[in-house]
């Protein structure tokens, strides 16, 4: 784009101006870098990531009587073609759409997204998560639970996997080395930011990325063999309406695999309710979670409870930060890692307590 952020805003602003409510805009830019290997003795192009275009486009906003109105990105990805035919993974697409704004639902920030990359997933706090589970990891267990749990899906070559909260793309990798091919879905722009640099360093085209929210994503029927999902759901409190989604994308006979937080029964703990509620979590306990499983169509459901795997997970990542402590506050700070352990040792506490427990869950779509 040849545009200065000042010009790309007030374009956004004006875009959003001309919309309807509800109404879409698609536009695709080189980021990161020039492309090809051909030199140029002028080139006005500003090449930004895709952090920068998120951010330049989100911002925008409009009052329509009452109403507050701005983009919500619906998808951003890398452009397939260019990764296949050129393993050029800088050309990006964006869809948006112009959407209702109401702050107070999104704890004081313009969109859900806003709230989860300037809180949880902000940037540093996310290499801190990986420096803790592993390269590339962000979820329970790393990448030791990632193959106990792949190993369920008996991947074959060939096949199409979404993957639904795809944080920093390890199990993506990991998955592609089946032969299978991977989209990975985050709404977390800072988690797709890294995922795409970490994607730079690595050969093939089975491995694509999108920021993308899946509440709001469309597929066409029978588009995926497997959808996958790692500790995401719990942001979502409409489950029922997005596992429906699920059901439409999977291919007769595809298979869906869960892990993600899970509750005991009420009533919890008052220390508990407050990590729910500053968090955003929308939780179920393993039971209700397989109900709203078959309640929305799938069938042979499995809901199986994985708290004493978790137990034994933090456990021993948990014993791996004390041992690096050195090197962990050479990289951060000491009071980041009283901060991360301290974490780790409530969420002992609260699966102890029987507040927290964390749910695995296997699913077929009917042939």
């Amino acid at each position: 784009m040849y545009l200065s952020d000042t010009e790309v805003s007030d374009v956004a602003q004006k875009m959003l101006l001309w919309l309807r409510p509800g109404g879409r805009l698609f536009f695709r830019e080189s980021c990161f870098y020039q492309s090809g290997d051909q030199p140029r003795a002028f080139n006005p192009t500003l090449y930004r990531t895709p952090a920068e275009y998120n951010h330049l486009f989100t911002s925008a906003h409009q009052t329509c009587g009452d109403e507050l109105y701005g983009f919500e990105i619906v998808m951003s990805r890398s452009v397939q073609t260019y990764i296949k035919r050129k393993q050029n993974r800088n050309q990006v697409c964006w869809l948006l759409q112009k959407v209702p704004r109401n702050p107070e639902a999104t704890w004081g920030y313009d969109t859900f997204q806003k709230f989860l990359d300037s809180e949880q997933y902000a940037t540093r706090n996310i290499r801190r998560y990986e420096w803790v589970f592993g390269p590339g990891f962000v979820s329970t267990g790393g990448l030791t639970t990632t193959k106990e749990l792949v190993r369920m899906l008996d991947l074959k070559q060939g096949q199409r996997v979404l993957d639904v909260g795809c944080g920093l793309s390890g199990s993506d990798f990991y998955m592609a080395k089946f032969g299978v091919e991977v989209l990975g879905m985050d709404l977390s722009h800072n988690m797709v930011e890294l995922a795409l640099e970490r994607a730079q360093k690595e050969t093939g085209s089975l491995v694509q990325f999108e920021i993308g929210n899946a509440t709001r994503r469309t597929f066409p029927e029978n588009t995926f063999d497997v959808i996958y999902s790692r500790d995401t759901v719990l942001h979502v409190p409409g489950k029922s309406a997005l596992f429906a989604k699920f059901l439409s994308w999977l291919k007769p006979g595809g298979q869906l695999l869960i892990s993600d937080y899970c509750c005991g029964p009420h009533p919890w703990s008052k220390a508990f309710m407050e990590y729910v509620r500053r968090r955003g979590y929308s939780l179920l306990t393993p039971w209700e979670y397989g109900q709203v499983l078959q309640e929305a169509g799938f069938r042979q459901v499995q809901a199986l409870d994985y708290t004493e795997r978790m137990l034994s997970a933090l456990t021993q990542e948990l014993q791996e930060l004390e041992r690096s402590w050195q090197q962990f506050v050479q990289e951060f700070s000491e009071s980041e890692f009283e901060s991360l352990a301290s974490g780790w040792r409530e969420k002992l506490q609260r699966c102890a307590d029987g507040d927290q427990r964390w749910g695995v869950f296997y699913a077929l779509k009917p042939q």
